[in-house]
């Protein structure tokens, strides 16, 4: 038996089984959340034969979480049971839920109040794969208060039905960004800020948004008998172009003429026939000022200047970082 052909027959087992876990981890996470939500639907029904036991409220849930527990130890908390109840509450057409998400995205999904925010993050769930983990920390840092759309009249309702679109340049633009995983020190360099975005590029992807991949840090352009350095370099596949990420600790209006100059450089040296402009941003600590505000004025309408954040923002802070109107929603 040649050896390559073992390495083959092992490494296509290994492939099933990898398979096989996948599917079968998918599959029980669609059985206990439709179990859970029968569970839900169990109680409100309980509950509706009669007014004395609508009125039973959570003493129900407490005598129901007692009893359970006797037979089947964990799982069955006064909490839970009240999660499976508003799981059914808020999902009443089992039908209208997806096989994709399981028990552990709507466990966190039920949290949110507002429906048109509870709508987009399913919404992107599906659309770009979140695990529970980029769900639960998108939904921390307030992503859907962040996005351009919200900044617009009916943005929220638009959001919560078609979810965040990519067509245009300013779509992929967030103000401010939220780097809380960065766990940068009080005082710190951009270089620092640079290494740690670097060796925290997984999340900072998922901060970037939908459609962007990693081209390079420090990228060196000649230009006469000088070199630039662009701090980071991605590609938006949705957008079919690059994007200049030029990162300032302290200051930020002299980056712009920087950042036209380096956008130029790329039309005319690094884009591909078939790649579109590319887009700067400058990402600032201080945010956008009125030096910044008046410097942006009259140059390309691909460059943006956005705060960014190393703490998870409350509805507050957004509305002073950005102006963003919070409203309370339905």
């Amino acid at each position: 038996m040649k050896k390559e052909e073992y390495n083959g027959l092992v490494k296509d087992i290994g492939n099933l089984l990898e398979n096989g876990r996948s599917h079968a981890f998918f599959a029980l996470n669609s059985i206990i959340a439709e179990t859970y939500w029968n569970i839900g639907k169990r109680i409100v029904e309980f509950e509706q034969e009669g007014k004395n036991r609508a009125e039973y409220g959570s003493a129900l849930l407490e005598r129901v979480s007692h009893d359970l527990k006797l037979n089947y130890k964990r799982g069955f908390s006064r909490r839970n049971l009240s999660d499976m109840r508003r799981f059914y509450m808020l999902y009443k057409n089992w039908q209208t839920l997806s096989a994709k998400l399981g028990w552990s995205h709507y466990a966190e999904l039920i949290c949110i109040e507002n429906n048109e925010e509870r709508a987009f993050y399913e919404k992107q769930c599906l659309e770009e794969g979140w695990s529970i983990r980029d769900l639960r920390r998108q939904i921390r840092s307030k992503l859907f208060y962040r996005l351009p759309a919200a900044k617009k009249e009916g943005g929220f309702l638009k959001l919560a039905c078609e979810g965040h679109n990519v067509r245009k340049a300013e779509d992929i633009i967030k103000d401010p960004y939220v780097l809380e995983f960065l766990k940068l020190p009080s005082s710190y360099s951009e270089k620092q800020l640079e290494d740690r975005i670097i060796s925290n590029l997984q999340m900072f992807l998922l901060e970037l948004g939908k459609g962007f991949s990693f081209v390079a840090r420090q990228f060196r352009m000649q230009i006469g008998r000088k070199q630039f350095y662009a701090d980071l370099v991605f590609y938006n596949k949705l957008l079919r172009c690059y994007v200049l990420i030029d990162l300032k600790v302290k200051g930020g209006y002299s980056g712009v003429g920087q950042m036209n100059l380096y956008l130029n450089y790329f039309k005319s040296h690094v884009n591909l026939k078939e790649d579109n402009e590319p887009i700067g941003i400058i990402l600032l600590k201080e945010g956008k000022g009125i030096e910044v505000k008046y410097a942006l004025g009259g140059v390309s309408s691909r460059i943006f200047a956005s705060k960014y954040m190393l703490n998870l923002p409350s509805l507050e802070d957004l509305r002073k970082a950005a102006g963003i109107n919070v409203v309370k929603l339905r």
